[in-house]
């Protein structure tokens, strides 16, 4: 009920009517699809400083989408950052717990977002696989 209500908020406010109903939901899913082949291959690979890569590379992939996996990408990244602030200050009873790993991947999330190249954050020796 909350994800009808939030997608026709955002739709009325994008502009989407019409056909783009489906159009923007169907981008929205496959946007989240981008986003959790993206943590998924960042789990395999298990590599050093590649957090920021998949990042920008999952936002990328969403943003080729359309709107709607643009839309998608700022959700789960905002809601990401949200959880794992709650999770440090909580958990670790630190409120800036890791808020310079935070700051540089949400540039990197921007960053795929805009449509550049995310082998920009590519790290030297990530297998070709991914």
């Amino acid at each position: 009920m909350r994800l009808a209500t939030i997608l026709v908020f955002c739709s009325l406010f994008m502009g989407v009517s019409g056909d783009g109903w489906y159009s923007f939901f169907k981008e929205a899913i496959q946007g989240t699809w981008d986003l959790w082949r993206a943590y998924r291959d960042n789990l395999e690979a298990n590599y050093q400083d590649s957090d920021r890569y998949f990042s920008a590379r999952g936002n990328f992939e969403a943003q080729q989408r359309g709107a709607g996996g643009v839309w998608a990408a700022k959700i789960i990244s905002t809601s990401r950052k949200y959880f794992q602030g709650l999770l440090n200050r909580y958990y670790f009873g630190m409120k800036d717990h890791g808020s310079e790993s935070l700051e540089s991947t949400r540039k990197a999330e921007e960053w795929g977002r805009s449509g550049k190249n995310p082998n920009h954050f590519r790290p030297q020796g990530l297998p070709e696989k991914f």
